[in-house]
């Protein structure tokens, strides 16, 4: 018996340095070496000042920047508590929300043309989700541009600038990332004055 606890121990033992140890050091050094921004959270830098990441969605209330989609996460767009609403199609509080999402979009998008796009009334899976489809970047720029003072046609052009293509080519649809786009904003017109 005495032989088989030994054992027991010592693969135990090798197994957690193995797996718990050695494995995930491997794993994070070579993620340093090959991939070091993605490594690193994949940060976003407005000058030395970090920003945010590229793959997490944050809040954006100014009428001079372009929004995101709405957040389930915790108290909206909280990475600690990334979780999708569980709410279903059936559900009043979704209904709900979602028509105080769409009456507040058109309130603060009266030029804005056609229907609201769907993503920027629905909350993604994760209530992180750092993109907006072309659509509704696109449907947005009359507000941006009225109150930027710019044309909307270069505000369409910027737009295209920073549209992210498919995945591998043939994955999903093209796509903007809010955070880029604001930044890019603030660099082509500079930040908008503070109210």
């Amino acid at each position: 018996m005495k032989r088989e606890w030994t054992i027991a121990i010592r693969m135990t033992l090798a197994t957690l340095v193995l797996t718990g140890f050695l494995y995930p050091a491997a794993m994070t050094g070579m993620a340093q070496l090959l991939f070091p921004r993605q490594a690193n959270g994949s940060l976003v830098r407005s000058g030395t000042l970090v920003v945010g990441s590229e793959l997490i969605g944050q809040r954006f209330a100014s009428p001079a920047y372009f929004h995101g989609r709405p957040s389930a996460a915790g108290s909206g767009y909280d990475a600690v508590a990334s979780s999708g609403s569980n709410l279903g199609p059936t559900s009043k509080k979704l209904r709900d929300r979602v028509a105080a999402d769409a009456e507040s979009l058109m309130s603060q998008n009266p030029a804005a043309q056609g229907p609201i796009p769907v993503d920027l009334v629905t909350a993604s899976g994760s209530g992180l989700d750092p993109h907006v489809s072309l659509q509704a970047a696109r449907w947005q720029i009359p507000r941006i541009a009225a109150v930027r003072g710019v044309q909307a046609v270069v505000i369409d052009s910027l737009i295209t600038t920073q549209t992210e293509p498919r995945t591998f080519g043939l994955l999903g649809d093209p796509r903007v990332n809010v955070l880029r786009l604001n930044l890019s904003l603030d660099r082509r017109f500079g930040p908008p004055a503070v109210r």
